[in-house]
């Protein structure tokens, strides 16, 4: 991974001057694409590329972004998302309390999935299932996909680099990524401002009410499940991949702070979430304000900024 200067008064400086620090912060993260493309393409061996990543790391984007960069170097390439593969809401594992558990892999039609990879590699084609969130079951529709040869799959979810879910595919012809936001944010005395989980937690609550329409409350109670699923299902297995990309873009806090703070402050006093709050506030305030629009179109801050 680059090395980032997450400090936050060389945020303050490089704010002073927006436009450039935008492009920088893009640049850097688009060059670790461009060369994770370069290094697919010159490999024909490789057939699958497994994207794993945290709640709110960027994994959509990324995975776009990785097809674009592969189709300039004469790879095309098709996406699968994990989350397609959910079992229908009614079959999902439960926890003691009866609850689902969505975060557990066992949440996953995983002989399903091995199916579907099997009729890829064995025949260049296969029918890929689409999940509704809205309804909680598996779409009736199918989307047909044919592969050609030098052509790749990106396999992009929460449990990628599991190996219940790899264990069965070819490891000669994969190559396994891990993204995260994986640097946190100093102040000159070497104080944590915001630390990993608050990066990612502040991109979910800002998209969670912009796209999906959750309010601050439910974003803090999903988030101590969506924290149990990493911890026991992610971060066990994140080594197993042959490159990590830190998807920090330094200047998102900026971009972010206002609305993360509106959303902050109608937490209630009486709240088990409103120390955290008034926490998250504080350390948001120290931050410069950016306007969105500096956010390129091509960004992976699109997947939680509404324009």
């Amino acid at each position: 991974m680059s090395n980032i200067n997450n400090n936050l008064e060389y945020i303050e400086e490089k704010a002073k001057i927006p436009g450039i620090f935008v492009q920088q912060c893009e640049e850097r993260y688009n060059r670790i694409i461009e060369n994770i493309a370069k290094k697919v393409a010159s490999d024909s061996k490789i057939e699958i590329i497994m994207l794993a990543g945290p709640s709110s790391a960027g994994k959509t984007t990324t995975a776009k972004k990785i097809r674009e960069a592969l189709k300039k170097n004469g790879v095309n390439s098709y996406a699968i998302s994990l989350d397609d593969f959910y079992l229908n809401n009614c079959d999902a594992p439960r926890f003691p309390d009866g609850t689902p558990d969505f975060e557990t892999v066992q949440a996953l039609d995983i002989p399903f999935f091995y199916e579907v990879m099997k009729q890829i590699l064995e025949t260049g084609e296969a029918d890929l299932p689409e999940f509704d969130f809205l309804t909680g079951r598996r779409k009736e529709e199918f989307n047909h996909i044919k592969i050609n040869e030098r052509e790749v799959i990106i396999v992009e979810g929460l449990h990628a680099l599991n190996p219940v879910i790899t264990k069965d595919l070819p490891s000669d012809r994969l190559f396994k990524i891990y993204i995260n936001v994986s640097s946190r944010i100093y102040d000159n005395n070497k104080e944590i401002i915001l630390n990993k989980r608050n990066m990612r937690f502040i991109r979910r609550l800002v998209r969670d009410y912009n796209f999906r329409g959750n309010s601050v409350e439910k974003t803090f109670e999903m988030w101590v499940t969506v924290r149990y699923g990493e911890d026991t299902y992610l971060f066990p297995y994140r080594h197993n991949a042959d490159v990590k990309i830190n998807t920090i873009h330094l200047y998102e806090t900026c971009v972010l702070k206002d609305t993360a703070i509106k959303l902050l402050s109608e937490v209630e006093k009486d709240s088990a979430f409103y120390k955290e709050s008034q926490r998250l506030i504080r350390n948001l305030e120290r931050f410069p304000q950016l306007d969105k629009n500096y956010i390129p179109e091509n960004s992976l801050l699109r997947e939680f900024v509404k324009f």
